[in-house]
C-alpha cells in the first residue's frame, strides 16, 4: 500500500538524518487495522534510534515512531466494520512517522474530538507512567518518591499519578525555568541537578528518611545513587538509558556507562531488601498486549475525568521533524512534542 513518511534514512543528527518520500506498507492482517494518521508523537526512544543507539530499531531506512492520532480508514477481516471513519489513539510498533499507519486492532482507543497534541500525552508516555506507578509497582499513600526528568512527558505524568496516589514528590530538573511546572503538577520538593549534586541535595530533604522509589530514565552514573537513596522495600525503576545518548566514544561510552551502573548481585538485594525493576514497554506490547490496552483505557479514563492534565511541550508541522527532534535531544522541552501532518 502506497503513502508517505519521514524516513530514517542514516545514524546521525537529526538535521541530515531524516527525508520526507514515498514509503510502502502491508496490507491489514484479520486482526490490524490502518490509520490515515493526522498527528504522531515523538519520545526518546525515538531519539536514540536516530543515534543508532536503540537496539530495538528496525534496519535503515525505516520509520520510526509508536503513537498516532487519525482516523481508521481499512480494516482487516476478523475486525469490526464500524470502526472504520472512526478517530482513534493508538499504538504502533514503528511506523508511526508514516501518513498511514498499520497497526493491531487491539492498540487503538476512539476519542472523539480531543485535540490530537492532548490525546498524544495519553499514549505512549501516559501508559508507560501509568505501567510504572499504577500497575507494575504501584505507589503507596505517605511513600517518598524521586522523578528524573520530571518536566518531561513521562516525568509530567509520573508526578501527577503520584500525587494522585498520596505521594512526597521529588522532582528531578534540569532547568529553572521548568520549576514551575513540576510544582503545579503538585511536586513538594525541585531539585536543579545541574546547581549541584542530586543525590546529596535528596538527602538533605529526607532528613534521614529514605526514599521509597525513584523512577529513572537516565541510568548510568544516576543508577548508584538512586540505589544508596532507597530504603529497605524500596524499588529503582528503570525505563531508560538516556545518559548513554551523550556518549561520543561508541563502544568506550558503552562500556564506562555500563562500569558507571556498577554491579548488582541478586543475593545482594535480597539481604538489603532492595528491588531493581526494568521497563520496556515494546516488550509488554509484545508478550502482554492487554497490559497495554488495560493501561490506554485507564488514563484515557483518567484524561476525561478530569484527573490527569496533559502537558503539552509543542506542535510541530511535519516538516519540522528535525527541529522537533533536537529540541527533545537537548532537554529543552517540557512535556509532549506533537507533529502535525498538512
Amino acid at each position: 500500500m502506497a503513502t508517505e513518511a519521514i524516513v530514517l534514512k542514516q545514524n546521525g543528527s537529526a538535521s541530515t538524518a531524516f527525508e520526507r518520500r514515498a514509503w510502502e506498507i502491508n496490507q491489514p492482517k484479520d486482526n490490524e487495522v490502518v490509520i490515515e494518521s493526522e498527528a504522531f508523537g515523538l519520545n526518546y526512544a525515538d531519539v536514540m534510534s536516530r543515534l543508532g543507539l536503540y537496539r530495538e530499531a528496525p534496519p535503515l531506512p525505516c520509520v520510526v515512531g509508536y503513537e498516532v492520532v487519525g482516523k481508521i480508514s481499512q480494516v482487516g477481516k476478523d475486525v469490526s466494520s464500524d470502526l472504520v471513519g472512526k478517530r482513534v489513539l493508538a499504538f504502533c510498533r514503528f511506523g508511526g512517522y508514516a501518513k498511514h499507519v498499520v497497526t493491531q486492532e487491539y492498540a487503538v482507543v476512539p476519542i472523539d474530538d480531543i485535540p490530537a497534541e492532548q490525546a498524544m500525552v495519553l499514549c505512549t508516555q501516559a501508559v508507560t507512567a501509568y505501567y510504572m506507578a499504577a500497575y507494575l509497582t504501584p505507589i503507596q499513600a505517605g511513600e517518598k518518591v524521586l522523578i528524573h526528568a520530571a518536566a518531561g512527558g513521562v516525568g509530567t505524568l509520573l508526578v501527577q499519578l503520584a500525587k494522585l496516589r498520596g505521594a512526597e514528590v521529588f522532582a528531578k530538573i534540569g532547568d529553572d525555568s521548568k520549576a514551575d511546572v513540576v510544582r503545579s503538577l503538585g511536586a513538594d520538593h525541585v531539585i536543579n541537578y545541574k546547581k549541584g549534586d542530586y543525590a546529596e541535595e535528596v538527602k538533605r530533604l529526607l532528613k534521614g528518611d529514605r526514599l521509597d522509589a525513584s523512577f529513572n530514565p537516565a541510568a548510568g552514573s544516576t543508577f548508584k545513587k538512586d540505589f544508596e537513596l532507597i530504603g529497605s522495600g524500596g524499588r529503582v525503576v528503570l525505563f531508560g538509558a538516556s545518559e548513554l545518548s551523550s556518549g561520543k566514544y561508541g563502544i568506550f561510552s558503552k562500556l564506562n556507562f555500563l562500569r558507571k551502573m556498577g554491579l548488582v548481585l541478586p543475593i545482594g538485594l535480597m539481604m538489603r531488601s532492595k528491588n531493581v525493576l526494568g521497563v520496556n514497554m515494546l516488550k509488554i506490547a509484545d508478550n502482554r498486549p492487554m497490559v497495554l490496552t488495560h493501561c490506554l483505557k485507564e488514563v484515557v479514563a483518567l484524561y476525561q475525568d478530569g484527573k490527569l492534565i496533559p502537558q503539552v511541550g509543542g506542535v510541530y508541522s511535519i516538516d519540522e521533524v528535525a527541529k522537533a527532534h533536537e529540541a527533545l535531544e537537548n532537554g529543552k522541552t517540557t512535556g509532549k512534542l506533537t507533529v502535525k501532518w498538512d
